[in-house]
């Protein structure tokens, strides 16, 4: 898709916002830091389209803009620590048995770029190559970093689903 107007630009982010935010809260796990995320992306692609003159892929340009701002989020000091008044004797055990919320919270046990690359193969469903380029990648790092997401996710799903069942 190409962006030529700030008209366009604008029916893009009203277009796709919905998209976007799916990917976003895979990625991150949170409906509030998937917003932040979302918006954050999306007024890097609105400024990237004023500044560039055109954007020749913008829905490329959109994912990689979304991944690369998560990434970066997760870099940041500030995100590892996490203030509590009182901390928990003991982590609360999944009420819901929803696959879903059972995927979601083992996509959240994965790091960034494993993460990234799951959304962007399985969900945003971009070939090795396409999510290679997306990342800044090699396509052989994707394909380790599918390996050993997948790997993980299996492992922790089975000890979810293996807990639900004690």
């Amino acid at each position: 898709m190409r962006i030529d107007d700030d008209a366009a630009l604008y029916a893009f982010v009203e277009n796709r916002r919905t998209a976007l935010f799916r990917s976003a809260y895979l990625l991150c796990g949170d409906r509030h830091e998937a917003e932040d995320l979302v918006q954050t992306a999306l007024v890097k692609v609105v400024l990237g389209g004023r500044r560039h003159g055109r954007l020749d892929n913008t829905e490329a340009y959109a994912r990689k803009t979304l991944v690369n701002t998560f990434i970066a989020s997760r870099r940041r000091f500030w995100r590892r620590e996490q203030a509590y008044a009182e901390l928990p004797d003991h982590a609360a055990a999944p009420t819901d048995t929803d696959t879903g919320l059972v995927v979601r919270q083992a996509l959240a046990g994965l790091t960034a770029k494993q993460r990234a690359v799951l959304v962007l193969r399985y969900w945003e469903d971009l070939s090795v190559a396409e999510a290679a380029e997306t990342l800044g990648m090699r396509e052989n790092t994707v394909k380790s970093h599918t390996a050993r997401g997948l790997a993980a996710l299996r492992t922790r799903m089975a000890a979810d689903i293996m807990e639900e069942l004690v």
